[in-house]
């Protein structure tokens, strides 16, 4: 599956899809959207990293249950543990690097829980260094 030409942008507290592939609209200049959604769900493979599905998560919590459910039933416990489905306001940079970079989401998994919140990452990421900056000026 290409996904190099696909693109998530954040406007207004929404993810929105875009296909880069298509011609933007003459009049506005704005490219239709494949998406809105508030959250975004990633499924991928553990060990490889490769992106299997993306988009609401509601739908890919979903369809990577039935997977299971199936590798599980033929008795391919492995396939179906390796199955990893990471979803919420993950940061725009990171969800494009997963569809653009194999093996990226197994680097982006173990790095998550330091990952700043998707919608408000800029602004988290400037009081956390405000607070690191207060805690060294104590120090010092």
């Amino acid at each position: 599956m290409d996904l190099q030409h696909l693109q998530y942008r954040l406007k207004a507290g929404y993810y929105y899809l875009y296909d880069m592939r298509e011609v933007p609209n003459a009049v506005t200049g704005e490219r239709r959207f494949k998406l809105r959604t508030e959250l975004v769900a990633i499924a991928f493979d553990l060990i490889t990293g490769q992106v299997h599905q993306h988009g609401h998560p509601t739908r890919i919590h979903s369809w990577a249950m039935g997977i299971r459910r199936k590798l599980r039933a033929a008795g391919n416990w492995e396939m179906a543990d390796r199955l990893i489905v990471v979803s919420g306001p993950l940061p725009e940079h990171e969800i494009n690097q997963c569809l653009r970079v194999r093996g990226y989401c197994r680097w982006m998994f173990r790095r998550l829980a330091n990952l700043p919140h998707g919608k408000f990452g800029n602004q988290a990421r400037h009081s956390r260094q405000q607070r690191e900056a207060g805690h060294q000026r104590q120090a010092a």
